[in-house]
C-alpha cells in the first residue's frame, strides 16, 4: 500500500456565502420556481420566502462564520484525495452553519418586511440545532433583529444528549426561557420529528400565530439545498471540472444526503452560465455515500433497491476474537464489526430518507456508489487519520472516545476502504466533504440542567407558547 501526503491549501473563502451571494441568489430563484411548480406548502404552514435579502455591511459581517476551503489531503493508490472543509465556524464546527445562516437571514428579512415576529421550531439530533441557535445569536449580536423579534426552540432526542453544545442563547436564564432546548423522551431518535410536528399543530391551534408570532417548523429539504449550493461554487474556483480530466467523486458521510443535493443544485446553476467569474463544469462528479450500520438506508437503497434492514449482509460471531465477520463477499459493507447494529454517531439517525430516490438517480446518471463503515474499521484507521488531518489544522484527540462528532472520520475511513476494495475508479480525484468534527474541548457541551425535558406533544407545545411569552 502506498500513501503519499500532500499539504497545499488550494483555496480558502472566509465568507463563502457573501462571496457567492449572486450564485446563491440564482439558486434561491430556482428553488422558488420548483416550489411554485409543485404547489409547495399546501397545508398553509409558514415558511419565510426563499429570497435572499440585500447584502448590507451588517449582513456581510453576520455571514462571516461561513468559512469554506479546499485542501489537498493525500494520494492513496493513485487516487488523489482532497478535503472540502465545511467546518470553518468555530462555534459549530459542522456544515450546518451554512443553511442556518441563510435560514435566519430569510427570517430577519420577513420580520423587517412584515413586522411579524418569528419563533423557529426544529427537531434535531444535535448539530442542526446548535447551528441554528448560533445563527439566531449572531443575528442578535450583529444588530439584524432584536431578541424580542426572533427566537428558537429545538427538540433533541435524549439519546443525543452528548451532541448538545453550549452557546450564547444558553448564557443566562432569560435567554434560556426565550430559546429553550427541549430534551425528548422518544422510543427512537427519529421520533422527535413527529413529536415536533404535532406540537406545532397544537401551538397553532392554541393561537400562537394570532399572538404576533409566526411559528416556523423548519424541517424542509430546500433550506439546506439552497445553502449547500455554495459547495459547487467554491469547488469551481479551486478545482474546476475540466474536459479530459480524471474521473471525480464527491464523498460524504450522509444521513439524508442534503449536502449532495445542494451541491447538485449549485452545479446546475453553474451549467446555466449565469454566474460571472466561475467556470462552467465540463461534467458532473459521481457521489460516494458513507454510512454506519445502524442507519445504512441510503446505501441499501442504492445497492439493493430497498432500505429494508434485513437486506444487510449476515454477520457471524467469532468466539475467539469476539468480533462479528461479514458472511458474504459484498465489499460495500464492513468486513468486521463489534456489533452488526452499532451506532457510531447519534447525529445520523434518519431512517429511510425521502431523498434516496433523488440521490440514486444522480448516482445512476453520473456514477459513484456507497459504503458502510464500522466502528472497528474507523478505530483501525484512526491513527493514520490523525496524521493526515493534523497538517490541515484538525487535531483529532489521541483518545477517540473523546470525539463527539464522527462524520469526517467516517467519511475519510470510508473513502480509504472503498479505494482498497476496488469500489472507486482508478486514477480518480475524490473530494471528501468535511462536514463535522468536534470534541468537548473544542466545543463546550450543554449542561443537562440547561435543557427542558418533554415527553408529549402537549408538553412541547406548552414550551413553545412559554417561549413566545418570555
Amino acid at each position: 500500500m502506498t500513501t503519499t501526503h500532500t499539504s497545499p491549501v488550494r483555496l480558502t473563502r472566509d465568507n463563502a456565502i457573501a462571496h457567492h451571494y449572486r450564485g446563491l441568489g440564482l439558486a434561491a430563484a430556482a428553488i422558488r420556481a420548483e416550489r411554485a411548480e409543485r404547489a409547495e406548502d399546501p397545508d398553509g404552514s409558514f415558511t419565510p420566502a426563499f429570497t435572499l435579502p440585500p447584502l448590507t455591511p451588517e449582513l456581510t459581517a453576520y455571514f462571516g462564520a461561513s468559512g469554506m476551503s479546499v485542501q489537498d489531503l493525500v494520494t492513496h493508490r493513485d487516487r488523489r484525495l482532497l478535503l472540502l472543509d465545511l467546518m470553518g465556524n468555530p462555534e459549530t464546527r459542522t456544515t450546518k452553519t451554512f443553511a442556518s445562516l441563510i435560514m435566519v437571514a430569510r427570517a430577519v428579512e420577513h420580520i423587517r418586511a412584515t413586522g411579524e415576529r418569528i419563533l423557529i421550531l426544529t427537531p434535531t439530533s444535535g448539530n442542526k440545532g446548535t447551528a441554528l441557535r448560533d445563527a439566531v445569536a449572531r443575528a442578535h449580536s450583529h444588530g439584524l433583529v432584536g431578541t424580542d423579534r426572533l427566537r428558537i426552540v429545538t427538540v433533541t432526542p435524549r439519546q443525543s444528549l452528548s451532541k448538545l453544545r453550549d452557546g450564547a442563547l444558553s448564557a443566562d436564564e432569560d435567554a434560556r426561557r426565550a430559546n429553550p432546548v427541549a430534551l425528548a423522551d422518544v422510543d427512537s431518535p427519529a421520533g422527535v420529528k413527529d413529536l415536533a410536528s404535532r406540537a406545532a399543530d397544537l401551538a397553532r391551534a392554541a393561537g400562537i400565530d394570532r399572538s404576533g408570532w409566526r411559528l416556523w417548523y423548519s424541517l424542509d429539504l430546500d433550506n439546506y439545498r439552497l445553502a449547500d449550493a455554495a459547495r459547487a461554487f467554491v469547488e469551481a474556483e479551486a478545482l474546476p471540472i475540466e474536459a479530459g480530466g480524471p474521473p471525480r467523486l464527491h464523498a460524504h458521510a450522509v444521513s439524508s444526503g442534503y449536502g449532495l443535493l445542494g451541491y447538485h443544485l449549485g452545479h446546475r446553476i453553474l451549467t446555466s452560465r449565469q454566474v460571472p467569474g466561475l467556470p462552467v463544469p465540463a461534467g458532473h462528479p459521481g457521489f460516494l455515500l458513507v454510512q454506519q450500520l445502524a442507519t445504512p438506508d441510503m446505501v441499501l437503497s442504492l445497492l439493493r433497491g430497498s432500505p429494508a434492514p434485513e437486506l444487510l449482509p449476515p454477520y457471524v460471531l467469532d468466539p475467539v476474537s469476539g468480533l462479528y465477520h461479514r458472511a458474504d463477499d459484498d465489499q460495500a459493507f464492513p468486513a468486521v464489526t463489534h456489533d452488526p447494529h452499532e451506532r457510531i454517531d447519534p447525529t445520523f439517525y434518519t431512517r429511510a430518507p425521502v431523498t434516496s430516490p433523488q440521490i440514486n438517480a444522480l448516482i445512476g446518471r453520473h456514477g459513484g456508489g456507497g459504503i458502510v463503515v464500522s466502528l472497528h474499521e474507523c478505530l483501525a484507521f484512526y491513527p493514520r487519520l490523525r496524521g493526515l488531518l493534523a497538517p490541515l489544522g484538525h487535531e483529532l484527540p489521541a483518545d477517540p472516545r473523546d470525539l463527539r462528532e464522527w462524520s469526517l472520520v467516517k467519511a475519510v475511513t470510508g473513502v480509504h476502504l472503498a479505494i482498497e476494495r476496488g469500489l472507486v475508479p482508478p486514477a480518480a480525484e475524490i473530494v471528501i466533504h468535511g462536514s463535522g468534527l468536534y470534541t468537548d474541548h473544542l466545543l463546550a457541551p450543554l449542561s443537562p440542567a440547561r435543557t427542558t425535558p418533554v415527553r408529549t406533544a402537549h408538553e412541547l407545545s406548552r414550551l413553545l407558547l412559554a417561549a413566545a411569552r418570555a
